[in-house]
């Protein structure tokens, strides 16, 4: 038997060498192969995506999507609504890397005035269209949307000012709609504050890079102490993780595990820093301060309108142009390659005639006055103010902005007492007592991820938690501001937080339909280069527009931060000057304490 199969070994031997020899032949034809077989599928997968329109949505490809709570499927349905809203177009795939050159240049881009219908003069109650086109650092007209502008019309005479909608027409123009509210001159200001360029690298860093800041915790026992690092999501095969998800909202929170100490010793939390080197050098050239980054933009002709008193019946439509003649003629063709555009016009969803400008307010002689009806009242004096607070309890939880109001209050009535606590004073929480005339005035920091200096951990509470910890009622004001330290994180995460104080609010309202309830919103800030890729604009306006959607229809008031410091002449601030603080004080102090209205016969 052996000496049979001893025989038959070399034919063994013989086949075994041919196969080997055979697939080192051809191994790259098998490679090739696998790699079409590869790129076929994926760009069916692609063509399938995008006939989904899946591409529309905002979707979270790092860990971060696997912490919390499964949401329920009304709360699914929701958030893909919210994050549809927010969609922002992206640039379109170069069949070579992106330069410079090829981005949006706000020296070459123009602005003009549109005249208002049939060459007739302005009036209170028209609505002015400025039409922008962008042009790339070579001077080229850009064929596509996605630019970050802001758009403001004031007076620097009358101290009036108005914040601009802007709409992206998605082929390179933009109209910013202005309502007319004054008499006399407006004067129209279009700022770019990242090119479509930019935006594309700071989405791509919000849905991969939530870790960009990243936070520490102490663990003390007895003389032992450790630090390790901490966050909302954190990888877990790094290390082993603790667990600090709060257990009536489910959010959640992780910091790695000590070497030596257990995870119920730890003692506080801090912000730990901010990753580097996140972009290359040529992204690095798009957010470059005063080339492209909160940059004006220039008129092609007059950039000023004299606005006569109204004239008849109050009228908010379109004023289409009919006569270019003043323009510069290279505008005055690009106007007309932008009305004939039809393809470029079909794929914009939104048409300025169709825009239902949601203008909160506007100042006027450096006075913010609201739109919605209602009158926000000077409280110039603190006497005003401490009789406006009388017999209340002001709970102000969230984040730095809102601790601001606190400072403001405390400094400009001298009844208001600070309470020492002990607390570092950045961080609270803090208190104030007028014990004469009974008011209570307190702040508290949100929960994490908050960016600030050291904070106790049992001094680490969530808004929702607090806000059912409260009797509330008639005499009881809360005030709400979270927005600035979810910048770095995906949507989602935020869209989470809102929905459990959203809940919060709704059985705070339920038990005690009295409470008084403001939401400060999202404000501008100055950028530069770090900046804007941790907390920029672009970041602050999307987590602001799920703010107000998500707080919509509900018995809340909201202080609009974002408007007031827009429209403002003052710079751009994370914490607004004194002079904006002053009106966003007189605004919840007016939702406290409503003009009366005379009784009419």
């Amino acid at each position: 038997m052996c000496h049979n199969l001893s025989k038959y070994t070399p034919i063994f031997l013989f086949l075994t060498l041919s196969g080997i020899i055979f697939l080192l032949r051809n191994i790259h034809t098998v490679e090739n192969w696998n790699c079409q077989a590869i790129s076929s599928f994926y760009q069916l997968q692609s063509r399938i995506h995008s006939s989904l329109s899946v591409s529309a949505f905002y979707h979270n490809h790092t860990y971060c999507t696997h912490v919390g709570q499964k949401p329920s499927p009304e709360d699914e349905l929701e958030e893909r609504y919210l994050l549809e809203l927010i969609s922002w177009p992206s640039p379109p795939p170069h069949s070579g890397p992106t330069t410079l050159k090829q981005t949006s240049d706000p020296v070459h881009s123009l602005f003009t005035i549109l005249p208002a219908k049939e060459g007739r003069e302005w009036h209170v109650g028209d609505q002015l269209e400025v039409l922008v086109q962008m042009h790339d650092f070579q001077g080229r007209p850009k064929r596509y949307g996605g630019d970050f502008l802001l758009a403001r019309l004031h007076s620097p005479e009358l101290g009036a000012a108005v914040v601009g909608q802007v709409v992206d027409h998605k082929n390179g123009f933009y109209s910013a709609l202005f309502p007319l509210l004054w008499v006399g001159s407006a004067q129209a200001e279009v700022m770019l504050v990242h090119s479509s360029e930019a935006v594309a690298v700071l989405r791509r860093l919000r849905e991969e890079r939530a870790d960009r800041v990243f936070f520490k915790s102490m663990f003390r026992l007895g003389l032992l102490s450790e630090t390790t690092v901490c966050n909302l999501c954190l990888p877990p095969d790094h290390q082993p993780l603790c667990n600090y998800t709060d257990l009536h909202t489910g959010e959640p929170w992780y910091c790695y595990k000590p070497k030596v100490l257990s995870c119920d010793t730890r003692i506080n939390h801090a912000k730990g820093g901010y990753l580097k080197n996140l972009i290359t050098n040529k992204e690095a050239l798009l957010f470059k301060s005063g080339v492209n980054l909160k940059v004006y933009i220039h008129a092609s002709g007059p950039d000023k309108i004299s606005v006569l008193p109204q004239k008849g019946t109050v009228r908010w439509e379109r004023n289409i142009c009919s006569s270019c003649c003043d323009l510069k003629m290279n505008f005055v063709f690009s106007i007309l390659y932008f009305l004939s555009d039809k393809v470029e016009e079909e794929n914009s969803t939104t048409k300025p005639e169709h825009i239902q400008l949601e203008t909160s307010g506007y100042y006027y002689m450096d006075s913010w006055r609201p739109l919605d009806g209602f009158t926000m009242r000077q409280f110039n004096e603190s006497s005003a103010v401490v009789q406006c607070l009388k017999n209340k309890v002001i709970n102000m939880y969230g984040d730095s902005t809102v601790r601001q109001w606190f400072e403001y209050l405390i400094g400009f009535v001298p009844e208001l007492k600070e309470f020492n606590l002990y607390n570092p004073k950045k961080v609270g929480p803090l208190m104030a007592v007028d014990s004469t005339h009974n008011i209570l005035l307190k702040y508290r920091c949100h929960g994490p991820p908050i960016r600030f200096t050291t904070v106790m951990s049992s001094e680490l509470r969530y808004i929702s938690n607090e806000l059912d910890g409260l009797s509330g009622g008639p005499n009881v004001v809360v005030v709400l501001s979270i927005w600035s330290h979810f910048s770095t994180f995906p949507v989602d995460i935020y869209i989470r937080r809102l929905r459990h104080i959203r809940q919060a609010l709704v059985r705070l309202i339920d038990r005690a339909p009295g409470t008084l309830i403001v939401i400060r919103s999202a404000n501008l800030q100055a950028l530069d280069q770090e900046v804007s890729l941790y907390n920029s604009d672009w970041y602050s306006q999307q987590l602001d527009q799920v703010l107000r959607t998500m707080f919509k229809g509900l018995n809340v008031l909201v202080v609009d931060a974002w408007q007031m410091t827009l429209a403002h002449h003052l710079p751009h601030a994370l914490h607004p000057p004194p002079p904006i603080v002053k009106q966003m004080i007189d605004m919840l102090l007016s939702y406290v304490c409503p003009e009366r209205k005379k009784s009419q016969k």
